[in-house]
C-alpha cells in the first residue's frame, strides 16, 4: 500500500479534451492477459436498442437507455475505443483473480467526489454483461447523491427508496434489466433522507444475500470514502473494494483516512482515472476493424 501512495502523490495534473480518455489500472495477483474484443459493429447496435424491462412482469414497462457520449459510459456508446478496450483489460483481470481468491460483489469508491467513481462502475459492469456474458447487477448504491440513473439517461426509475419505503416487498422487484443483455440494475430511486437507516438494517442485508445467489457479478456504485460513512456499511456487505482515484484531484490525506476508516477494506484493485500517458496517441480506434490485416 506504501507503494500506492508514493505512485499517487508523484501524479501531476493534466488537462484532457472530452474525447481523451485514461485508464491505468493496478490489481493484486492478477496476470497481464491479452483480450480479444468482441464484435464493435455487434455491441453498438444492441445498445442501440437497448430497453430496461421490469423482472417478472407479465406486461415490462420498457424504458429506452440514452447513454450519450458525455457520460463516458465507452462500454456502451462506444465500443470500439481505447477507453472501453481497457475496461475488457480491467473485467478479463478481474475474472482471473476471482480464480485465486473468492468474491462476486464489489463496490466502487473513491476518496472524495468527482474522481469517476460512477463512470467506472457502470463501464465495468456493462462489459462483465457484454464482453464476459455474465449476468450481472450494477446496483446504483450511492444513496446521497445518485447519478448512474441519469448517465444511462434514465429518470424517475423505481429502485431502493421505493422498496425500503414500502411493506414486505421483494427486492427483485426493483430489479430492471438491460435490453436482452445480461446486465440488470437497481436504482437508488428517490433521494433518502435516512440512507444509513437502509444500509444498517438486517432487512437490506437480507434482501442483498438473496441478489447475490442470482447473479455472477455484483457491482456497487457506492459513495466517497469521506465525509460518508456509506462505504464502510458496504463494505461489511460486498466482498471487495475497486478504489478509483484522478490524477492530479485525489487528496493522498483523505485517500490514506478514508482507507484506514474501512473496517472491512478488501482492496481488489486500484483505477487511475485520467492517468499520464501516450498510449491515446499509439492506439487505433480501428484496429480491430482494419480492412488490410497483413498491415497490423
Amino acid at each position: 500500500m506504501s507503494r500506492l501512495f508514493e505512485a499517487l502523490s508523484g501524479m501531476q495534473a493534466g488537462h484532457r479534451s472530452p474525447k481523451e480518455f485514461r485508464l491505468k489500472v493496478a490489481l493484486p495477483d492478477a496476470a497481464d492477459l491479452e483480450t480479444v474484443p468482441p464484435n464493435a459493429t455487434q455491441q453498438a447496435e444492441v445498445w442501440n436498442e437497448v430497453q430496461v424491462k421490469r423482472v417478472g412482469s407479465v406486461a415490462p414497462r420498457s424504458i429506452p437507455v440514452n447513454a450519450l457520449p458525455e457520460s463516458r459510459l465507452v462500454a456502451m456508446t462506444d465500443p470500439s475505443s481505447l477507453g472501453a478496450e481497457k475496461f475488457r483489460a480491467l473485467v478479463t483481470r478481474l475474472d482471473d483473480l476471482r480464480m485465486q481468491r473468492d468474491f462476486k460483489s464489489f463496490q466502487v469508491t473513491s476518496s472524495v467526489i468527482n474522481e469517476g467513481k460512477s463512470m467506472v462502475a457502470g463501464n465495468v459492469a456493462a462489459t462483465f454483461a457484454n464482453y464476459s456474458g455474465s449476468k450481472t447487477l450494477l446496483i446504483e448504491g450511492d444513496l446521497h447523491r445518485p447519478t448512474l440513473t441519469s448517465l444511462l439517461g434514465l429518470s424517475e426509475l423505481p429502485g431502493l427508496s421505493h422498496w425500503w419505503g414500502g411493506q414486505n416487498q421483494d427486492i427483485t422487484q426493483f430489479v430492471h434489466r438491460i435490453g436482452d443483455t445480461p446486465l440488470w440494475f437497481l436504482s437508488a430511486g428517490n433521494t433518502c433522507d435516512l440512507p444509513l437507516d437502509v444500509l444498517r438494517s438486517t432487512r437490506f442485508a437480507e434482501s442483498f444475500a438473496q441478489l447475490t445467489g442470482r447473479f455472477e457479478w455484483i457491482v456497487v456504485d457506492s459513495t466517497p470514502m469521506l465525509p460518508i460513512v456509506d462505504v464502510n456499511l458496504w463494505s461489511k456487505l460486498v466482498d471487495g473494494t475497486l478504489l478509483v482515484v484522478r490524477e492530479g484531484l485525489t487528496p493522498i490525506k483523505a485517500l490514506k483516512k478514508g482507507l484506514a476508516a474501512l473496517d472491512r477494506p478488501n482492496l481488489i484493485g486500484v483505477v487511475i482515472n485520467e492517468a499520464s500517458g501516450s498510449d491515446q496517441e499509439n492506439y487505433d480506434g480501428h484496429y480491430y476493424g482494419a480492412r488490410n490485416p497483413a498491415a497490423s
